[in-house]
């Protein structure tokens, strides 16, 4: 029992760590992007992926470049600054 107390302590304190440092916005992209590859959804995970890429679709739905059914209005959500701060950190987190 104590072992799984101590376990459980461990994730909840990897938990916080990892939501302390979090962007502001970067919180909702978890609705429907999954933190695990391992799910199965047509939306693609985004930890570990190349920041600059991240940038460079969120930038194309915001111009209308690139089609979307709900992105393109999101990205229009966010500044430059709140964009790469977010990708910078989606990029810099393990992929699952």
């Amino acid at each position: 029992m104590r072992a799984f107390l101590a376990a459980l302590a461990l994730s909840v304190a990897a938990q916080v760590a990892h939501a302390a440092d979090m962007p502001a916005g970067a919180s909702s992209c978890s609705g429907c992007h999954a933190e695990s590859a391992q799910a199965q959804s047509p939306v693609p995970p985004l930890a570990g992926r190349d920041p600059a890429k991240l940038v460079a679709a969120m930038r194309a739905f915001r111009s209308g470049e690139r089609p979307a059914t709900v992105m393109d209005r999101i990205a229009k959500g966010y500044s430059d600054e709140e964009t790469a701060a977010i990708a910078a950190w989606f990029g810099a987190q393990a992929r699952r």
